[in-house]
């Protein structure tokens, strides 16, 4: 984002941006425009290198140019070079009003002339450079901030300039370097906080970015550009609800703050808030009417409602405005199957993977690549590029640590025996209306919840984070002493008013939330006559579909074999263990394999499951209006297949972390899976 006229300046001296040199901050597309008024570097030495008459008229000029009347300056700064052609003043500020014009070309010139006559000056160096990062040459506007830091190491506007140069040509770490000696210099330059955190986000270091806004926005909480970078890395590392305060605030202080709505909109949608989110696009689209994130949200948001046509058509228009924006790509793969006559695409992604990129567009891009090879049957180069993918997002992410995992199955089920469940049914809530649908990911949980929530009695209601920090908050109630049949009886109450905030007249409200299965039994003694079905797939197609699979925010198990299949381990571990305590009449196991295969046998048991008469609408699943925000919400528009039953077949040899799960898989086709070694 651009810095208002009323902004702080960047420079951090903490004067107002019309009072002072003006630099702004880097954005996506590399360093942003420099202007300068009266009291930029070289803008008081016309009183001794020109004439008086043009001093006054260069006087002038910079008022019009406060006053945001550029195109009325340039006239006076060029009768002031006729009348002193070595006023460093006249050409510096010429060439600011020509940056402020959209002349980058005729800047760039009027820098070098001012050069020519004060070669040292670093803050005309940096206005070169970002005349020439305009220009698209990057590597003259690299040159040009390193002699600026050249002629003046103690300056931390320089120092800013060359981060943001280098984040510009892909050197970032290095540009991480230039910030913090900026900062040393002037611990409280704002502006180098931003681009710090913005920079530190690129490398996939979300914790360290968000002490860094933290520390922007308590410097000044008045600035929007803190608390919308905040927001972003936030959203990025789950924490949905702080993520929207900080963009809610970021619009409160600026209320056109397009980044600010769409990071608002991103949010609030995976919230599961469509409407509100649809808002914020438009918000958005109001005030940038070709914004390509705004057109690429609002195709993701007809994507959730299984209106895929409509989706393309606003990918593919985002793509005819920026041809070279990674996200565009990776939205038009993720809705339909690639073909052979998509070269055009693959050309466009492989161009953009030869360009030293932020590490999160290079891992949705190899992820993209990955699909495009895997529809076109190109299974090695397929695997290799979801390899390297999800090898680039262990860098975001803390290392899996198995024990945690071990350790919290072992609590689970040292709190949840026979005994516990025997008593606690008599002293909680009695409803019928929860639905739980728990199992691995991608092992049929959102196939089955479209099944089911196309019966007019069944609300779908997606994922919802519930259970899990409601077991963190009874294993430290434990701790404490607490009352166990009141925190059941809590948590009850709790859980029934957020499902009532979805549907007021539903019989069934489902909860998809795979992890759950961790929580059956806790879930049991909340509900004891609420349902649960049980989903699962064979093993190998399960864990390579989350390996594939660019998940929001998926546990860090997801990105490596050897730990997936701990994971699934410990998953089955506790399937196990719930199968053996809790009654047939509120578990329900359902094959995925089997359940493709005979839809309407299996549709029909669950529906009697839940006790709920049969509806044909079931098996015209794909035809029914709902939102759908999880991975698989493009298939779930398809009409039932077995199209992807046995796919691990197709990468046979690149499983050998995993071969052993087909020995714990109760799944009934896992009793024919063999690995050839």
């Amino acid at each position: 984002m651009k810095a208002g006229r009323n902004d702080p300046c960047p420079c951090g001296s903490g004067r107002k941006y019309k009072h002072c040199c003006g630099l702004l901050h880097a954005t996506a597309a590399g360093p942003a425009s420099a202007r300068s008024s009266r009291g930029s570097a070289g803008e008081g030495l016309a009183s001794e290198q020109g004439s008086s008459e043009a001093q006054q008229l260069i006087d002038a000029a910079n008022s019009l140019r406060a006053s945001g009347k550029t195109a009325e300056a340039v006239p006076l700064y060029r009768r002031a070079l006729e009348l002193d052609a070595s006023s460093v003043e006249a050409h510096n500020n010429l060439g600011n009003a020509l940056v402020e014009m959209s002349q980058p070309a005729e800047a760039a010139d009027c820098y070098r002339r001012a050069l020519a006559i004060e070669g040292s000056n670093a803050q005309i160096l940096c206005n070169l450079a970002n005349a020439l990062s305009h220009l698209g040459d990057l590597a003259g506007a690299l040159a040009a901030s390193e002699r600026a830091v050249a002629a003046d190491p103690g300056s931390s506007v320089a120092h800013n300039y060359l981060g943001q140069t280098l984040t510009a040509v892909g050197r970032r770490q290095e540009a991480v370097t230039s910030y913090r000696q900026a900062l040393a210099l002037n611990p409280h330059y704002v502006e180098v906080l931003i681009n710090l955190g913005n920079v530190l986000c690129d490398l996939g270091k979300p914790s360290e970015a968000v002490s860094v806004y933290r520390k922007a926005r308590e410097l000044d909480p008045q600035r929007a550009s803190s608390h919308c970078g905040l927001g972003n890395v936030l959203s990025e590392l789950g924490k949905l609800d702080e993520a929207a305060l900080s963009f809610r605030q970021a619009l409160a202080l600026q209320s056109d703050y397009v980044q600010a709505q769409l990071g608002l909109g991103t949010v609030v949608r995976m919230q599961g808030r469509a409407a509100e989110a649809e808002a914020n696009c438009h918000a958005a689209l109001a005030i940038e009417p070709q914004n390509v994130e705004a057109l690429l949200l609002l195709g993701e948001l007809r994507a959730d409602r299984g209106w895929i046509e409509d989706a393309q058509r606003l990918f593919h228009r985002a793509l005819a405005i920026d041809g070279d924006s990674p996200f565009v790509y990776c939205s038009i793969a993720a809705h339909r199957k690639m073909t052979r006559e998509d070269g055009a695409w693959l050309k466009g992604v492989e161009a953009l993977l030869a360009r030293p990129l932020p590490l999160a567009q290079q891992i949705r891009l190899r992820y993209a690549l990955g699909k495009y090879c895997d529809d076109l049957a190109r299974y090695d180069e397929a695997f290799g590029n979801y390899q390297r993918a999800n090898e680039l997002t262990k860098r975001y992410r803390s290392s899996y640590d198995p024990r945690k995992l071990t350790q919290r199955v072992d609590r689970i089920i040292g709190h949840f025996d026979a005994a516990f469940l025997r008593q606690r049914h008599s002293e909680t809530d009695a409803s019928e209306l929860p639905v739980f649908i728990i199992g691995m990911p991608r092992s049929g949980t959102s196939l089955t919840e479209q099944i089911l929530a196309s019966h007019p009695a069944v609300f779908g209601a997606g994922e919802l984070p519930f259970w899990n920090r409601s077991f963190n908050a009874f294993e430290a109630a434990v701790l404490k002493g607490e009352s166990a049949p009141a925190m059941m009886s809590a948590m009850a109450h709790g859980y029934l008013e957020r499902l009532r905030t979805f549907s007021e007249t539903a019989l069934r409200v489902v909860d998809k939330m795979p992890a759950n299965f961790l929580y059956a039994g806790m879930i049991h003694a909340v509900f004891p006559r609420a349902r649960i079905i049980h989903m699962q797939r064979h093993p190998l197609d399960t864990c390579l579909s989350i390996y594939f699979q660019n998940f929001f925010n998926m546990g860090t198990y997801a990105n490596d074999l050897e730990h997936l299949a701990h994971y699934y381990r410990e998953y089955v571990r506790i399937t196990d263990y719930w199968r053996s305590l809790l009654p047939s009449s509120a578990f329900l196991e359902v094959p995925y394999e089997a359940l493709v295969a005979d839809q309407e046998g299996w549709t029909r048991r669950m529906l009697e499951f839940l006790g709920l008469p049969w509806d044909p609408r079931c098996l015209d699943f794909q035809d029914t209006d709902r939102v759908v925000i999880t991975a698989s919400r493009w298939q779930v528009r398809q009409k039932i297949s077995a199209a992807s039953v046995g796919r691990w077949r197709n990468y046979e040899k690149h499983l050998g972390p995993l071969r052993h799960l087909t020995e714990l898989s109760r799944a009934p086709a896992a009793a024919n899976a063999t690995l050839r070694v």
